[in-house]
């Protein structure tokens, strides 16, 4: 029988040995204290680093100056260069600098511009008395006996030449409701 203090445990053979603690000594020159800090060698040399101890990157960051020796042209062309992340852009519809699709946006509010290189479209005529009556009623989709009378009894209520002290123009409107609803309702009894 072996004793507890002669027996191995497989985790201590196989266990990875634990890390050295390395410390970095601050790049600065005649500074020896621990460097916890990086900081970028050049513009050109942004994925290389400094390391510095904490006074000393302080003192590297408020004397870095990213522009230092560019014109201010070339700081103008690397800013709007960074406002896409280097990353080359064309105009809308258009792939590197080829004309890809075109588009147009139907806009019958004129809520995008009033000033249209193309002509107005035509409103569409509908084709059967049918969707006219619809039109005229003030409905779309699909039509039952209840939604008819509905609609039907809201507009003479407003149409109507009584409510609108004899105007005559209310009065062709409710001729035009009526003349609606009984091409409607004679479509729906058959249909």
């Amino acid at each position: 029988m072996r004793s507890s203090s002669t027996r191995r445990s497989w985790r201590t053979a196989f266990a990875p040995p634990e890390p050295q603690p390395s410390t970095r000594i601050c790049d600065h020159p005649g500074c020896r204290r621990e460097a916890e800090h990086r900081a970028p060698r050049s513009r050109q040399q942004l994925d290389e680093y400094y390391w510095f101890c904490l006074d000393h990157v302080r003192e590297y960051n408020a004397a870095w100056d990213y522009y230092a020796g560019m014109k201010p042209e070339e700081i103008e062309a690397e800013t709007r260069k960074d406002t896409t992340w280097q990353r080359p852009t064309w105009p809308l519809g258009m792939q590197m600098g080829k004309r890809r699709f075109s588009f147009t946006i139907h806009d019958p509010f004129d809520v995008m511009d009033h000033e249209t290189d193309e002509p107005r479209r035509k409103p569409r005529v509908p084709a059967t008395p049918e969707e006219e009556a619809m039109m005229v009623l003030g409905l779309a989709g699909p039509l039952t006996h209840d939604i008819l009378k509905a609609r039907y009894k809201e507009l003479v209520k407003r149409h109507h030449p009584d409510a609108n002290n004899g105007d005559k123009e209310a009065e062709e409107r409710f001729k035009r409701i009526n003349q609606a609803y009984n091409t409607l309702k004679a479509s729906l009894a058959s249909g």
